[in-house]
């Protein structure tokens, strides 16, 4: 089972919240307890991430299998919010399980596979010397040598555990490496939710793209779409506000049994 972080109500079908890769649920803290002024949310750390469990793959099909096992547990219905890797393995949760979903929000990922890699930075992590860090900013100041975006780093540095000894990174690296050309791209299963589905993408980013959308209406007819402005692909980091506000105005507005 994957580790999961609860907050609000208890009773309620519940938000579940699923990261993107090398991210945990421990990043959407912000946002899961603003939504759980209404509602209970969950954020799950997906496997080989965070302190969920080590597993030899990171197919799609293995992540939606992950999430149902989870919703089964916590009541059998939940919206689903995934954003990035999560985006994708919330669609194909969508796709194999619908019964599972009752609305599902896509965040700046689209069902494509992508040409680009993100090998590079786990060649960055793994390279980290981490002989006599103790702080996340010595930590910081090391990593800045081969990633020199701060916002990155601070992002990665989030998944870098400090309190054993010696330091150790709460990912997969070998796995995540070996499974990366299965998470840039896309499994297509078969099928099509017909549940209400949002589109919430970053202005900026170029990971919907309009020539996308017929790839997604054809799986989910009910899609609606909409940008946060000036936002790039982490648009709940650059915007978080906004981005809490959207998906609040969606969840509160949208009615999962009735046509959007």
């Amino acid at each position: 089972m994957l580790n999961v972080l609860t907050f609000g109500e208890k009773t309620g079908v519940p938000v579940l919240i699923v990261h993107g890769l090398f991210g945990s649920g421990r990043n959407w803290g912000v946002i899961a307890r603003r939504l759980a002024e209404t509602r209970p949310v969950i954020a799950v750390d997906m496997r080989n991430h965070g302190d969920s469990p080590r597993f030899p793959t990171q197919s799609y099909a293995d992540m939606a299998a992950d999430l149902a096992e989870v919703i089964a547990a916590q009541g059998g219905q939940a919206d689903v919010m995934g954003h990035s890797m999560g985006g994708k393995a919330a669609m194909v949760l969508a796709l194999t399980h619908p019964d599972a979903v009752r609305r599902l929000i896509v965040a700046d990922i689209a069902p494509v596979a992508y040409g680009h890699t993100q090998v590079q930075h786990i060649h960055a992590m793994r390279a980290l010397d981490l002989t006599g860090v103790a702080t996340r900013s010595e930590a910081d100041r090391r990593l800045a040598a081969t990633v020199p975006d701060p916002a990155l780093r601070a992002f990665f540095l989030q998944s870098l555990d400090l309190k054993s000894s010696p330091p150790r990174w709460k990912l997969n690296l070998d796995v995540l490496e070996a499974e990366m050309p299965g998470i840039v791209g896309w499994p297509d299963p078969a099928g099509v939710y017909e549940g209400p589905v949002l589109f919430l993408s970053g202005a900026l980013s170029d990971y919907v793209k309009s020539d996308h959308r017929p790839a997604i209406l054809r799986q989910f007819p009910r899609a609606r779409f909409a940008r946060i402005p000036d936002t790039g692909h982490w648009l709940h980091a650059d915007r978080p506000r906004e981005f809490e506000a959207a998906v609040a105005t969606w969840l509160d507005t949208t009615d999962p049994g009735l046509s959007s």
